[in-house]
């Protein structure tokens, strides 16, 4: 452009038609600046956010170490708690204190430590602020928050009432010490459950097999039924005086039921033990709470399974009823079946392994397949409980007498071990949850409402059901053994975890925070007072546990060498109930040959046709012992005419006749044509009686099944 031309059209018309290359180099300077401080400014925010991610990253290592270093504490609280007990029961048993046991002892140390964490520390973390979805129907178990453009994930802990949002326990210690309730199902209940089975005393538990089934099942239901329906009216009576301020349903009060019957005599029948109790008694306890916590936890599941048609789905429906009995019915049947499979396969594998000759590999595996019962019944939709009980019955029938002498004395003492400590543990915890959970629920009307209904359903679940079973059982349960039974009726660790499993309504934290209270009170006064019932209703201490039961007016005959009356014509009965001795014959004579190196061969037992299959599933050691292994649920099965009594001067027979004898004392077995297991029992029977008539001077047998 010329300068004429540029004079001629002006300024702003020169700029307009100047090239954009030209236009841009007055403005390159500003431009340049600017540039230079965008740099700058994006250099600086660049180096900012590092800085602020290293930051995070910073306070984030730290946060998991302090986290570390809790658990580490938490962990570290409960096994000094679990070792201060463990002296002070050493110390009561040195000084012979029975007031208070050694579950008693991990309550009161666990709510020391309870209160000392509630009151002694300080809050370690504060929330920021509550979010609202509102557009959220419901909660979810995981979210992932965006924070600037950063994804969080968060689990959910449970529900919070709306009075209590600002309220909620901001101390991390606190926090740590809860532990999560699968916690006690899959780690802790397990050795429990199966030591129970394992440790189980055969002779004297299928002695009294039909009552004990009487009042594990059929006493359970009705103990459930009648806490749940006199619980429902208490929770109706809170509704009308308004002390319930949320939903509380039927079903619910039957749970609780399901829950609260759950009895761990835990402390009654450790001094039973120590103070060698009558062993009938014992028997009666000890297996009624085995088998009862495993109803109890099929029953609470068969309740919550409870799904009515229609809109009121807590309104009774007999199809739903009837439904849930069959669902009880399926879960037990088929948790007892993968307890007894899980043995048997166990059993099998170290039959026909030599993994004897490895103890340490053998007593490993053994572990790993009792406790993986558990977790594959709970993996099914079974119950974990009754499949590992079971399990440890089989184990103990079958399994054990397949392992070395190494592996049978380390497994019996593994699971004790791991029975005292997980017991203890949750006893401990118990104390610890009173102060350190955050969801108790305390209603005086519901808890006094809760001991009158469990004082009214342990008597309905023992005298009548006592009362039937005495009319077919010749040795009766006597008003002293009902009275003691219904003392020992103590609530502990299944009634526990039941109770903690879910806590996430207003109706489950009361049924948890009313079970802590029952468990504290049964334990401390009806355990305490144990040995002073024991004197107060006359029952038997110091009793040899192999020793018979004492002679009474209407269920035994004293056998006597020293006057002519001790010839008279009384029939001898077996004891055991007449169950068991039809499965003892099919089990004796081919599962046990089977399943283990004893027993008769199964070539002298199975049809001559199966020879072959005798030959290869009969272990070499059956041929090669001489001498059968002795069964400690054999000695007291007999079957009349086989028994002939010689003591002083007189023989009497199992049929009434007698005669004069001079020889010393001695027990002889009369030998007939019998199968080889009647054989073995009667040998059993001359070896376990020796020591019988060598204690005292008469023989007491008694005249009818125990049923």
């Amino acid at each position: 452009m010329e300068p004429a031309d540029a004079a001629r059209l002006g300024p702003e018309r020169v700029v307009r038609a100047l090239p954009p290359r030209l236009l841009l180099l007055p403005l390159l300077p500003l431009l340049l600046g600017r540039g230079l401080r965008a740099a700058a400014s994006a250099s600086s925010s660049g180096a900012a956010a590092e800085d602020s991610s290293a930051m995070e990253e910073l306070a984030t290592e730290k946060e998991a170490e302090e986290s570390h270093r809790q658990d580490s504490v938490s962990l570290l609280t409960f096994i000094l708690l679990l070792t201060l007990t463990i002296l002070t029961i050493w110390l009561f048993k040195h000084r012979r204190v029975r007031f208070l046991h050694e579950t008693g002892l991990a309550m009161i140390y666990g709510l020391i430590v309870g209160v000392i964490l509630r009151y002694g520390t300080t809050a370690t973390s504060g929330h920021d602020k509550s979010l609202s979805c509102t557009q959220e129907d419901r909660a979810f178990s995981t979210l992932l928050v965006n924070v600037s453009g950063k994804f969080f994930e968060y689990t959910l802990k449970g529900e919070i009432s709306p009075g209590k949002v600002n309220s909620v326990e901001q101390n991390d210690m606190l926090r740590k010490v809860t532990f999560d309730p699968e916690v006690f199902f899959n780690i802790l209940l397990p050795p429990i459950i199966f030591h129970a089975g394992y440790s189980l005393k055969k002779r004297h538990f299928f002695r009294n097999l039909g009552s004990i089934l009487a009042y594990a099942f059929l006493g359970t239901a009705v103990s459930c039924f009648i806490i749940g329906n006199l619980m429902y009216g208490v929770v109706k009576l809170m509704k009308i005086v308004g002390q319930l301020s949320d939903k509380f349903y039927y079903t619910d009060c039957l749970f609780f039921g399901a829950v609260i019957s759950a009895t761990d005599p835990v402390t009654v029948l450790a001094i039973f033990n120590e103070l060698h109790a009558d062993v009938d008694l014992y028997a009666l306890l000890f297996g009624e709470s085995v088998l009862n916590d495993a109803v109890a936890i099929v029953l609470s599941s068969s309740i919550v399974a409870y799904q009515p048609a229609g809109l009121n789905t807590h309104a009774f429906d007999a199809a739903a009823f009837f439904k849930s009995v069959g669902i009880f019915l399926g879960i037990f049947s088929g948790s007892f079946t993968m307890g007894a499979v899980t043995g048997v396969v166990t059993a099998l594998v170290t039959k026909f392994t030599k993994l004897h000759c490895f103890p340490l590999l053998e007593t490993a595996l053994f572990f790993l397949m009792s406790w993986s019962t558990f977790l594959l019944a709970e993996a099914c939709g079974f119950t974990g409980v009754v499949a590992v009980l079971f399990c440890g019955i089989t184990q103990a029938h079958y399994t054990y007498n397949n392992l070395s002498v190494e592996s049978r004395s380390r497994t019996k003492q593994l699971f004790e071990v791991l029975h005292f400590l997980a017991e203890n543990f949750i006893f401990s915890y118990m104390g610890l949850a009173l102060f350190t959970f955050q969801k108790h629920v305390f209603s005086p009307v519901f808890i006094i409402g809760a001991f009158v209904a469990i004082f009214l359903g342990r008597a309905a679940h023992i005298y009548p059901l006592s009362f039937f079973l005495n009319l077919g059982r010749r040795h009766k349960i006597g008003w002293n053994f009902q009275h003691m039974m219904m003392f020992s009726g103590l609530r502990g660790a299944m009634a526990f975890a039941l109770a903690i499993r879910d806590t996430a309504s207003y109706a489950r934290q009361m049924m948890f925070t009313t079970t802590l209270l029952i468990v504290f009170f049964t334990v401390w006064i009806i355990g305490g007072g144990t040995t002073p019932m024991l004197s107060w209703l006359n029952i038997r201490v110091g009793v040899d546990p192999d020793q018979d039961p004492p002679p009474s007016n209407d269920s035994f005959q004293v056998l006597q060498g020293d006057g002519p009356d001790s010839a008279r014509g009384n029939r001898t009965k077996q004891e055991s109930a007449w169950l068991f001795r039809l499965w003892y014959s099919f089990d004796h004579n081919y599962l046990k040959p089977i399943l283990t190196h004893s027993g008769p061969p199964l070539t002298t037992t199975l049809p001559a046709w199966c020879g072959l299959l005798a030959r290869c599933l009969t272990s070499p050691q059956v041929y090669d012992n001489q001498e059968p292994l002795r069964e400690e649920d054999s000695d007291f099965i007999l079957t009349e005419g086989d028994l002939t009594l010689t003591y002083g001067d007189s023989t009497v027979t199992a049929n009434g006749s007698s005669g004069s004898h001079t020889a010393p004392t001695s027990v002889e077995v009369s030998r007939r044509t019998k199968g080889s297991s009647e054989e073995v029992l009667e040998r059993d029977l001359g070896m376990g009686d020796q020591k019988v008539s060598s204690r005292g001077t008469r023989l007491v047998f008694p005249l009818e099944d125990n049923a």
